[in-house]
Order: structure tokens, then sequence, then C-alpha cells
């Protein structure tokens, strides 16, 4: 039980839970990450997004599953727990959870920072500070006010992505990149760089697992869950393609390789209005990845220590706002820690690693739930196949980031 008799307050539905999945995946990847992908995987970054894309889609279908079997806060934990009967392995999976949305928060704060300093030219230290503090006091709001405030801040991002693709494709002068040398030949050298940028694009899509971290605070998880991270999924793969595709088009890969804010690169010949507003929308998308990353960590925490694998303090909740106070403030300590210590890069990756073997974890979770015909309610079903090539992608993945 929670060191107080207060709950968190199940308001998500469709549409607000798939806007919070949306939010942090967006923002969390696609607005930093272009520059590092390409670096890796030169023209063929797109393609990089595709192979992220499908490891994902294998995975997505077993949370969805889950988070209807077990729709608590820190859901890894619950859905290892339940499959191993280890309490031991189940703190283990909840705290790698935290530790992936603390080290993506703060390679996204970073991203922040970045479009924040090319826009007031204010020291990136400080404004790293003020972003994870701001965030902190949304997180702290409320959940049906925070997720809010994150649902709308998601369209304005996508509405930024759409503004890359438009002047992208229409307006910008050419890199020298096509559309056909975005298609890489089916042998030779240059699938090892694009596997290597596989593992970072596959950054872009840490978010969906998140919304199993909130399935507490979802209306009808039965029904709400497995349809939130499908859309989450299929509508971020279509925003990744076509944004990565049209930056390729219009920047020079040596200049877009080497920059922490690379969709403003796509505007360096516009007017400048358009950069102008172009920059507040990137620092609106990547401020909404450091919130909704917060606000993911600070669950686990709680369901950790609401469940008693933590200490108590972690579980206590606001009676005023319904949120984890002690835990929403010690995510936002430990973000700012790493936000200064470490490069956006090295985040990214490391990110990318522990999210893949939770991923490993939960989907061998899955199969031994199946295996041993666990009696559970009525809940969302996949085959068997889905968690078994869940295990494989994510071990493929994760070998060809540590080679």
């Amino acid at each position: 039980m929670a060191s107080n008799e207060y709950k968190l307050r199940r308001a998500l539905n469709v549409p607000l839970l798939t806007l919070y999945g949306l939010g942090v995946t967006v923002g969390a990847g696609i607005y930093v990450l272009v520059g590092a992908t390409a670096a890796e995987a030169g023209a063929f970054a797109p393609v990089a997004f595709v192979v992220a894309a499908i490891v994902v889609a294998f995975t997505a279908f077993s949370y969805a599953e889950l988070s209807t079997r077990y729709p608590v806060s820190a859901g890894e934990a619950a859905y290892v727990e339940a499959g191993f009967s280890s309490a031991l392995l189940a703190t283990v999976v909840g705290l790698a959870v935290v530790l992936s949305g603390l080290v993506s928060a703060a390679a996204v704060s970073l991203g922040a920072a970045s479009y924040l300093h090319g826009l007031t030219g204010a020291p990136t230290v400080a404004l790293t500070v003020a972003v994870v503090a701001l965030m902190a006091v949304i997180a702290l709001w409320g959940i049906t006010q925070s997720v809010t405030v994150a649902a709308i801040i998601t369209v304005v991002e996508v509405s930024g992505l759409l503004m890359v693709m438009l002047w992208g494709f229409g307006f910008s002068e050419p890199s020298g990149v096509t559309l056909t040398d975005i298609l890489p030949p089916l042998t030779g050298p240059h699938w090892a760089g694009i596997g290597a940028a596989s593992l970072l694009a596959f950054f872009a899509f840490v978010g969906f697992e998140d919304m199993a971290n909130v399935a507490e605070e979802v209306k009808d998880p039965l029904h709400t869950m497995p349809r939130a991270i499908l859309w989450t999924l299929v509508l971020a793969t279509v925003l990744y393609i076509g944004t990565t595709t049209a930056v390729l088009m219009a920047v020079p890969l040596e200049t877009l390789s080497s920059s922490a804010a690379p969709l403003l690169l796509v505007f360096s010949a516009a007017p400048a209005p358009l950069q102008q507003g172009f920059s507040l929308i990137a620092i609106v998308a990547t401020v909404n990845g450091v919130l909704i990353q917060m606000i993911m960590a600070s669950r686990v925490l709680y369901g950790l220590a609401d469940r008693g694998h933590l200490p108590k303090p972690l579980a206590y909740v606001s009676p005023k706002t319904q949120t984890p106070v002690v835990a929403t403030l010690v995510v936002g300590a430990t973000i700012l820690l790493l936000a200064l210590t470490f490069p956006i890069d090295a985040l990214a990756e490391r990110t990318s690693q522990i999210v893949l073997f939770v991923f490993v974890l939960v989907n061998l979770a899955l199969i031994r739930i199946k295996l041993a015909a666990a009696p559970a309610d009525r809940h969302f079903r996949v085959p068997m196949i889905v968690p078994m090539l869940g295990v494989a992608t994510s071990l493929l993945l994760l070998a060809t980031g540590l080679l």
C-alpha cells in the first residue's frame, strides 16, 4: 500500500494517451537526433528509422497485451514480476525503466537548451536548469493538467515537423541528396553504419512504452491502451521517415551531422520570421519530451514504492493534486544532474541500450505468462510469435550497438 490513502486518478482516454505517447516519442527523438543518425548512416538515415520502427513494432504489441493484463504504474516491473515470479528482477527492471527515462529526459533537455540558446543567446547551463525546473512544476500540477499541456504541445511539435517537410521538399535549396540516394543496396559495408544509426534512431521511438506506466491513470485500459499504442507507433514512423528525408534533401550531410539542433538547419535560407517561429516550435517540442519522461519516471518510482520495492516516501501522493510529489522531485533533480554531466549522443545511446534490455525481459515475461496459461481478466491478446520476434529483434539491435 502507499504511504497515504490517496491514489492516482483515471483520467486519460485514447486521444489524450496517443498525444501523450506521440509527445514523448516525437519530442525526444526527431528534433534532436537527426544529425547524429545522419553522421552514422549518411543518406541512408531514413532506413535506420525504418529498421528501428520494425524492432519497436513487435514489442509494442507485447506491451499492448501486458498493459491490459496489468494496467498499473511501473508496468514493466509488474510484467516481469508476473512472468518470472521475482520481486528482485522486477525492481531491477523498474529501476532500469526509470534510468532510461532520466537519461532520455536529460538528452532532450540538452536539445531544448541548444534551441533556446540559438534563439536567446543565454548560457546553455542556465537554460537547461530552467527547462528542467519548469517541467517539474508542471508534472506536479496534476495528471490531467500535465498531460493536457503535453497534448497541446504535441500538436504544436507535429505541426513543426509538417513545416520541415513542406519547406524541405518544396522551398529549400537542394543538398544534392535525392530520393533514390536514400535507398541502400541490399548488401555492402553501409549496413554497419545503418545498424549503428538504428540504435540512435531507436531512441526516437522511446515513448510508447511510457504509456504503459500511466496505465493506472487510463480510462478503460482494455480498449484504450492497444489503440493508443498502435496509433502512436504508426504516426511517429510516418513523421520520422518524411522529416528525415526532407532534412537530408535540404541540408548538406557534413553540416547536418555536427548539429545539436538539426531541424533548424532546414530553414537557414528562410525568412527570419519563419526561422524564429520554427525555433519556438522546436523549443516547445523538446521541452515536451522532458515533461513526459518526467511524468513516466515518477510514476514508475511511485509504483515500485507502492508495492514495497522502494522506500515508502516515494509513494507519497499529494491529496490536492493526486501526483507523486517526492518521486517527481527526485526525478527532476536526477535529470538535471545527468544533463549537466554527459553529452547528448552518449545519453541517447545509453537510453537505447537500457530500453532494449528492458524490452528483452518484457517479451520473455509475456512468453512465460502465455506458456503458464496464467489466469487473467479479459484482455488484448497477441500470438506467441509476437513476443518471440520482440526478443529476437531487440537482441539483434542491442548486439549491433555493442559491436
